[in-house]
């Protein structure tokens, strides 16, 4: 089986492309160098020069607060490009596995959001990632769409990153801890993305790791597995550190649909952070 990786310079996408496969399967990932997913014809001719089984496309504008001032670029990128790249992969027979986000979802309930709640992006880039949910969903039979949250790992930046640099240059942090999400390991979410597209198993999926936890709990978690002792790490609320883009108070999803196709879930968060600063 041949995946073809879009955004594969990303973070999610440059752990897909380094992760160990059986022998036959076969990752080809395109960076944005290699392909534009605006550009119509470069996703017909990369489809065409390749001729996937199966495409996970990971390449999106990401910039959350940025994106509320740029909301056309978001846009281009995540609806349209996200078009572009269904179409292409309908031409040639491919599936297709779109990775959505936790902004979809308004982040005001208090449990955890299931497959077939209603969305209600508050943010430019939830709305233009749902865009991108129903351009493929509007263009295709055989997707797969599949919201995560909260994604580190050792390539490219990320919170886990940010906050071992800083508990290394200063003796106390302060970190939001009325934000409840949870966190997803690249490697983790990589290793369920290639299951996943081997099976014809269709629909929409929540995969994170395993239970939940504030950001600031998480921070905690970062600097102790770490072994840094020094840095102290203070709660505060989200109207003490505002940002442009509304981030979701409560973001945590349920796996049900994991447990109904029969798929295995991904581990414990806790776990999945020790293994990765094992890598960093």
């Amino acid at each position: 089986m041949s995946i073809l990786v879009t955004g594969a310079g990303g973070q999610l996408g440059r752990e897909l492309v380094h992760l160990k496969v059986q022998e036959d399967v076969r990752i080809i990932g395109l960076g944005r160098n290699e392909l534009d997913i605006t550009n119509p014809e470069q996703c017909r001719a990369a489809m065409e020069a390749h001729r996937p089984n199966a495409v996970i496309h990971c390449a999106a504008y990401t910039a959350v607060d940025k994106a509320e001032t740029d909301a056309d670029e978001a846009y281009r990128i995540n609806a349209l490009g996200t078009r572009n790249v269904a179409l292409a992969a309908r031409a040639f027979g491919a599936k297709l596995c779109y990775i959505s986000t936790d902004y979809v979802f308004d982040g005001k309930g208090g449990k955890p959001y299931d497959v077939d709640e209603q969305p209600n992006p508050q943010t430019v880039y939830g709305q233009t990632k749902l865009a991108g949910e129903r351009e493929v969903q509007a263009l295709l039979d055989r997707c797969y769409i599949v919201r995560t949250s909260w994604v580190y790992g050792p390539y490219g930046a990320n919170f886990v990153k940010t906050i071992l640099k800083l508990a290394r240059e200063r003796d106390r942090l302060t970190v939001v801890s009325d934000q409840i999400g949870s966190p997803t390991y690249t490697l983790d979410l990589a290793e369920f993305l290639v299951r996943l597209v081997q099976t014809e198993k269709y629909g929409i999926y929540h995969v994170c790791n395993s239970g939940s936890c504030s950001w600031h709990e998480f921070a905690k978690a970062i600097v102790l597995e770490s072994g840094i002792t020094a840095v102290k790490v203070d709660p505060c609320s989200t109207a003490e550190y505002p940002r442009p883009a509304a981030r979701p108070a409560y973001s945590v999803m349920s796996h049900a649909a994991i447990d109904r196709a029969g798929l295995e879930d991904l581990r414990p968060w806790r776990d999945a952070l020790r293994y990765c600063l094992k890598r960093i």
